[in-house]
Parts: structure tokens; sequence; C-alpha cells
């Protein structure tokens, strides 16, 4: 895909979970309205990333839809592993006379 944000494509955004694309809605709202005062002033430099902010929240807009009527499934819920507790020389010491 040439035009558009690299970070915010069609498959990564069926990773995102609900509250993580209403954050990226907000903040491309808001970049699209900082990008509409720079060109009404003049200090736009790149007309091109007006047209690709708007895609962005298309796409946005597009999956939140989706998944509402039920096309696009919610992404599964990550399972975090809990992490393995560090054994101290006494620990190891302890469960090496237990195994003899």
């Amino acid at each position: 895909m040439a035009i558009g944000s690299k970070e915010l494509r069609p498959i990564e955004l069926d990773t995102f979970d609900n509250e993580r694309l209403v954050e990226e809605l907000r903040k491309a709202k808001e970049e699209l309205f900082n990008l509409r005062f720079q060109s009404a002033t003049g200090q736009l430099e790149s007309h091109g990333r007006l047209r690709a902010v708007k895609r962005d929240i298309a796409r946005i807009y597009t999956v939140i839809r989706e998944r509402e009527l039920g096309i696009r499934p919610m992404p599964a819920p990550a399972i975090i592993a809990p992490k393995a507790e560090k054994k101290t020389k006494a620990v190891k010491a302890e469960t090496a006379e237990e195994t003899e």
C-alpha cells in the first residue's frame, strides 16, 4: 500500500482491541485537524499526508463497523504467561535435598 500509514494496515488493525482502535481514531482525527489548520495557514508541506490520514480514519471506522456487524472477528485476548520466580541458592539447595 503506497498511501497511508505503514503502522495502520488492515491486518494490524485486526489485532487491536476496541479501546486501542478508538485511541488510534482520536489520534488520527487530531492529526487531520492539525494538517487542515496548516493547510489553511499555508504551512503544509505534504498535501499527500491529508489524503493518507483520511484513509486511515476510514479504515478504522470500517474495522469498528465490521466488528459491530459481526463480519470481522474480535481479536483473541492475549494470554500472558506468569513469570517464573528466580530461585535463590537456598531454594535450590532445598529442592536438591528434597529430590535426593
